[in-house]
This record gives C-alpha cells, sequence and structure tokens, in this order.
C-alpha cells in the first residue's frame, strides 16, 4: 500500500498527503534554488527525517524501559554542497534530551548508540556526514 501521495501544485510547491492519517505537508523550493522558502524543503525534509528519526528510535527503546524523551528537542542545519551536483553534504543535529528518570552514563551510552542507528541515519549515503551532538539535561 502506498504510503503518500503528492500534487505538484505549481510555483516550485508540493503538497503531500500522509494516505494513513489525511495529515498533509507542503513543500517549496529554498530560496538559494528558486524557490520562496515558505515552507519545508525536499531536502529540509530529509535532514527533519535524521533527527526525527533519532529521537524517535531512542521512545521507542526508552518504553521498553519506562524511559519518557517528552520535552527533548533537535536543532538542526543541513548544509548543501557549493560545487558539483547539488546534494545535501552534511547534516547537523543538535539534539537536547530530556528523560523521567535520571540516567546514568551507562544509560545514557546505551541511547546514544540507538541513536546511530535509526533507520534513516543507516539509510543516507555515506558521503552525507552526520554530525550529531547529544545533550543531556
Amino acid at each position: 500500500m502506498a504510503t503518500y501521495k503528492t500534487n505538484y501544485i505549481g510555483g516550485l510547491r508540493g503538497e503531500s498527503t500522509h494516505l494513513q492519517s489525511g495529515t498533509m505537508i507542503l513543500t517549496d523550493a529554498p530560496t538559494d534554488n528558486m524557490g520562496k522558502g515558505e515552507a519545508f524543503s525536499p531536502t529540509d525534509l530529509v535532514a527533519t527525517a535524521l533527527g526525527t528519526c533519532i529521537i524517535t528510535t531512542m521512545a521507542i527503546f526508552g518504553q521498553k524501559e519506562d524511559i519518557d524523551f517528552a520535552g527533548s528537542s533537535i536543532v538542526g542545519t543541513k548544509v548543501m554542497t557549493s560545487e558539483g551536483p547539488r546534494k545535501i553534504a552534511k547534516i547537523e543535529l543538535e539534539i537536547s534530551l530530556k528523560t523521567n528518570i535520571e540516567l546514568d552514563q551507562p544509560q545514557k551510552d546505551k541511547y546514544e548508540r540507538i541513536a546511530a542507528t535509526c533507520p534513516v541515519a543507516r539509510s543516507l549515503h555515506p558521503d552525507l556526514e552526520q554530525v550529531v551532538s547529544i545533550v543531556w539535561s
């Protein structure tokens, strides 16, 4: 079964619908590539997918140990290539983690290893630099 449907609506914009939930998102080309930058660009969504995949994967494992990551946040930066074919060169993520219980260092180390195993991180090309900084608060 299909996961989503996108309609190109013109003006370098797409409207995508998640078929299971009906949730919609708008995409726009970035200002440095002829767009208005009024919505996530497709490459912004790749960077966003990496961050949300990391926290979701950590939360899945956390549920098994009654650890809740609610209140955590991610600030992401996507860096495009400056030469050659246009593509994402680097994704930088600053992840601030909050948990409902105090974790010791071995537990923190375990969850940082889990972060590196998220499906999006594993799916991205190895040439794409992933810089992930985790701060426990």
